[in-house]
């Protein structure tokens, strides 16, 4: 029997919410596939703990975390601490330092969930953004002079290298051709003549590798209002740091909810534990009330199983999902019901058994 490891940082606000019904539901499914178990390990790392120890995780972090076969994070983030020390001293460093370079972001518009988009029909969206995640954007590189006066002067560079940007797009190449075998590359190489010049070329460069997928390339202004318009045109979408950032925010969206946003920050050739999170963040407005959206954790749950090579087990917490959101018994504020966090996880538990 597979006993995989699981580290659980619940985090902040309606995180240690949603990652309780994430592991509720994990149990559940694996009672159901022989040869399937969990040991979670629950790390109490975030704010609370930056505020006793004026660092958001131990410095053997990343040391204890390697010990896992995976990572399920619910949410960091608190109004008493800047954002940037939150993701500086939690998400990054495990993102980095476990090389979790393809951050995998689907949006599907489910049966039973309206689309703010007037005349869009269960599975007519349905994509997954590729984002790179460890360089781009994101990279912390520059710095600031002269802090506090007149003339402070803040740099802040983004690092973009061809072997970052080639491997994150063969990923998502390869994904393509699991699916509707189309890729759009997110750019806005008009304005920024050296780093995503560099990526377009190496976009075109990887695509004469795969000849059976089309290709289009999009300024990442102009992939927003498509996003909007049009989004059942996109199949597989790469971007870096940012533009990936920025669009998997305005997909959750027009699929219904930021609650149905499950995400993979994954680490491919498995030298290291990837780390699965919904795309919610922790969403302090509403932390403590017990009525935060599930979904979302529970998918990237499913997405957990999924990379562990638990298949079966993965498609039926999927399924068991769209039964549920399908009947629209169980929704929480976000999707128009009354249901209490608890709540749907128990209807999605009931599911998998109602499914055998």
């Amino acid at each position: 029997m597979a006993t995989y490891r699981i580290a659980v940082i619940p985090g902040d606000g309606v995180g240690v919410e949603v990652v309780a019904e994430g592991i509720k539901v994990l149990e559940a499914v694996a009672k159901g596939v022989p040869g399937c178990g969990f040991r979670f390990t629950s790390l109490g790392w975030g704010t609370e703990f930056y505020l006793k120890h004026g660092q958001m995780m131990p410095p053997d972090g990343l040391r204890t975390l390697q010990e896992s076969d995976a990572i399920y994070l619910g949410a960091i983030g608190d109004p008493r601490l800047p954002d940037h020390l939150t993701l500086d001293g939690l998400l990054l460093p495990i993102r980095r330092g476990f090389d979790q370079y393809v951050c995998l972001r689907p949006a599907v518009l489910y049966a039973g969930v309206a689309s703010p988009l007037a005349g869009k029909t269960p599975g007519c969206i349905d994509l997954v953004v590729v984002r790179e995640n460890t360089e781009g954007e994101y990279a912390q590189a520059g710095g600031r002079l002269y802090r506090g006066q007149p003339n402070e002067v803040a740099i802040q560079t983004a690092i973009y290298t061809r072997a970052g940007c080639d491997r994150v797009m063969r990923f998502a190449f390869d994904l393509a051709r699991r699916r509707r075998r189309k890729v759009t590359s997110v750019t806005k190489s008009n304005a920024q003549g050296y780093g995503m010049v560099m990526w377009d070329e190496v976009f075109r460069d990887a695509a004469r590798d795969y000849p059976d997928v089309a290709t289009d390339s999009v300024l990442v202004d102009a992939a927003c209002m498509a996003m909007v318009l049009r989004p059942e045109r996109f199949d597989v979408v790469v971007a870096s740091n940012l533009f990936g950032d920025i669009l998997t925010d305005l997909s959750a969206a027009v699929v219904g909810s930021p609650g149905l946003a499950a995400s993979a920050n994954l680490n491919p050739p498995r030298r290291f534990p990837s780390m699965f999170e919904p795309v919610h963040g922790s969403a302090p407005d509403i932390a403590g009330q017990g009525i935060a959206n599930p979904v979302a954790a529970i998918l990237s749950a499913a997405m957990m199983l999924e990379f562990l090579g638990e298949a079966q087990a993965a498609a039926r917490v999927q399924a068991a999902v769209a039964r549920v959101l399908q009947n629209g018994r169980a929704r929480t504020p976000d999707l128009g019901g009354r249901a209490r966090t608890a709540e749907v996880g128990d209807a999605v538990v009931a599911a998998l058994a109602d499914a055998g």
